[in-house]
């Protein structure tokens, strides 16, 4: 049975949601700009991408007093470039590995202090990673977190690990601000083509497209909207860094309950980040 939301007033909550431009991330704006936030920020690439966003939630429902477009892009599309077969980033990191983990995870990092002053036990904080069911086959090799070694050859399994990462930084930062007033939660929405889609490899897209349509597995934009948004504004889920598939708790890749892989994934991408300058 899928999930549903109820309404929801957020009048109070200024809200960051990456990702905004395109499938779910737009259903999931059009759908948090309906509940009056104080202040709903969209990181978009470019301006065209942003304003197309705004006309589509004015066409949708016309709530867009309270929504800011801000100029981040988590790829840099313009400045990736293919090494050896690998696609990198001007920052030299293969794509997957700065988009799905670095570069929530610096964002994160950045927002964290401010977020820490301004929630309260009335108004607490909530931190929500998009994973993957991918976490589940996922590995955590530190000599190739990169994913410079054979990433090229299986870019689901690169995706995998990508995943598994947001699920352990999502239970490590559980444990550090477990006395801040801030629940962390990973989520994967459900089976959506557009979710796969930054892969770069347009027969692997087909592939999976045939796949979907062959096992009748997947669901539309809007639920899987409302499969991450669910977990995070449902009274019952109280409990910090769990993982949720479809809106519902699931247990994740048992390597998420590591706490010392946790804990050194946390301190190994403070540092690559620190070394690149970017904190």
């Amino acid at each position: 049975m899928p999930v549903k939301l109820n309404n929801y007033d957020l009048s109070k909550h200024v809200i960051i949601l990456t990702g905004a431009t395109d499938g779910i991330g737009k259903e999931m704006a059009r759908i948090l700009s309906l509940f009056n936030p104080k202040r709903l920020i969209l990181p978009a690439r470019n301006k065209v991408k942003g304003n197309n966003l705004l006309e589509y939630i004015k066409f949708s429902n016309g709530h867009i007093n309270n929504i800011e477009i801000w100029d981040m892009d988590l790829e840099d599309l313009q400045s990736i470039i293919v090494q050896n077969q690998i696609i990198k980033t001007k920052d030299n990191f293969e794509l997957q590995f700065q988009v799905n983990h670095l570069a929530p995870f610096l964002l994160t990092l950045m927002l964290l202090d401010t977020m820490k002053k301004s929630v309260s036990a009335e108004l607490p904080g909530k931190i929500a990673l998009t994973s993957s069911e991918a976490n589940k086959f996922g590995e955590i090799d530190f000599d190739n977190l990169n994913l410079e070694k054979g990433s090229y050859l299986n870019p689901f399994q690169a995706y995998g690990n990508t995943k598994l990462m947001n699920v352990l930084v999502t239970k490590e930062l559980s444990r550090i601000v477990q006395n801040e007033n801030i629940t962390t939660y990973s989520l994967h929405p459900g089976v959506i083509i557009t979710n796969i889609n930054h892969l770069n490899r347009n027969y692997l897209n087909y592939l999976l497209y045939i796949l979907l349509i062959i096992s009748r597995v997947e669901i539309t934009t809007e639920q899987g909207a409302i499969n991450v948004l669910y977990p995070v504004f449902s009274h019952e889920n109280k409990e910090t860094g769990k993982y949720y598939k479809d809106g519902v708790e699931e247990e994740p890749n048992k390597v998420a309950y590591d706490q010392e892989v946790a804990k050194k994934l946390w301190d190994v991408s403070e540092k690559i980040l620190k070394n690149h300058g970017m904190i």
